[in-house]
């Protein structure tokens, strides 16, 4: 798989949780607790305007002899500004911009930008626009407590459209209960290879550095 097909899966997923958590929210059986989740990500959404974190992702594949480990930050800038600094094992950037997407990994000698708007399109169709009946039509859905992951939901979507599965066939969100700010994801792919992303240390509204948003060169 390419960089930029790997990069643009992951800003699909954030894309996703970042502008649907109140529709993923809300769903699964209609009762009082969910009620609540669906009010307070109503107001979380509304006010979501920036976003940074630090976070350990994780990579398994049958390519791989070992897990793969990998540090980072995130920032994001709502609607459509999100980078991704990894610090090790190597460094490299991962910065989109609206409809464009720059990889840039100097050890790699790797610096590429991509244009992103089919994917961003497909974004728009299946998740922003989609009314909760229609997020029940494409995907299958449950939410139960997070396990391991004390004090989190954990969200489960299934794709039921071939077209979605082509991408990503299972999308686990664990959302902290208090907050219902993300605490991990992991994404399973077609080819069975999966991506855990935990996130640390989030601060949510607070002014960022424009220089931030930058890919090396």
């Amino acid at each position: 798989m390419s960089t930029g097909r790997c990069c643009m899966r992951v800003w699909s997923v954030l894309s996703l949780i970042l502008t649907m958590l109140v529709q993923l929210a809300a769903q699964g059986k209609p009762d009082t607790s969910f009620d609540d989740i669906y009010r307070r990500s109503l107001q979380l959404n509304a006010e979501l305007k920036t976003l940074t974190a630090g976070f350990t992702e994780t990579t398994t594949s049958e390519m791989l002899t070992r897990p793969l480990l990998a540090t980072g930050t995130i920032a994001v800038e709502r609607p459509s500004r999100v980078v991704l600094h990894y610090q090790q094992p190597e460094q490299r950037d991962v910065l989109i911009e609206g409809d464009r997407l720059t990889v840039s990994w100097p050890a790699r000698h790797i610096h590429e930008v991509t244009n992103i708007a089919t994917t961003n399109r497909r974004i728009q169709r299946y998740f922003i626009d989609a009314s909760p009946d229609r997020l029940h039509d494409n995907f299958t859905i449950a939410i139960r407590p997070g396990g391991d992951r004390r004090h989190t939901y954990q969200l489960t979507m299934v794709p039921k459209r071939k077209q979605i599965r082509e991408g990503v066939t299972n999308l686990d969100l664990w959302i902290d209960d208090t907050s219902l700010l993300l605490a991990a994801m992991k994404m399973t792919f077609p080819n069975g290879d999966t991506k855990l992303m935990e996130l640390d240390k989030v601060v949510t509204n607070q002014p960022i550095d424009p220089a931030v948003f930058s890919a090396a060169k």
